[in-house]
């Protein structure tokens, strides 16, 4: 599924419990934000997602409504909000809760692009034969 078109700005894309797997687990970058309706920090954090996701048109920016895909917030073990996950090439690579100041964002892009996966997925293995 293309969620970008070529030369435009795409606004965020909902994530809900039905279309997490199939945007997870695509190669590249996927960030998630999960937020509430009744959250006051998801609010404020609203604006800073939305400019990132324009800034970073080769990233895929989702928001997941917790009240709306409860399954899915409840298989992750979201406890707090926001809470932002970040996916690259379908692994998680990051996942806290909190309102990111734009500056911290942006880090936390530029080190999710700087991963080497290899890396990441040798560490993953040695920790799966360790249990």
């Amino acid at each position: 599924m293309a969620y970008r078109a070529i030369g435009r700005k795409m606004a965020t894309v909902d994530v809900t419990d039905k279309n997490f797997r199939e945007v997870t687990e695509r190669e590249g970058i996927v960030i998630l934000d999960f937020w509430a309706t009744w959250c006051g920090a998801c609010k404020a954090f609203a604006p800073v997602y939305e400019a990132a996701s324009e800034s970073h048109l080769d990233i895929l920016f989702g928001k997941v409504d917790t009240e709306a895909a409860q399954q899915l917030s409840e298989s992750l073990a979201i406890r707090a909000l926001p809470t932002i996950a970040v996916y690259r090439d379908s692994i998680r690579v990051f996942f806290q809760a909190g309102a990111l100041p734009r500056p911290a964002l942006d880090d936390l892009i530029t080190q999710v692009r700087a991963l080497d996966m290899a890396q990441v997925r040798a560490e993953i293995e040695s920790h799966a034969h360790v249990h």
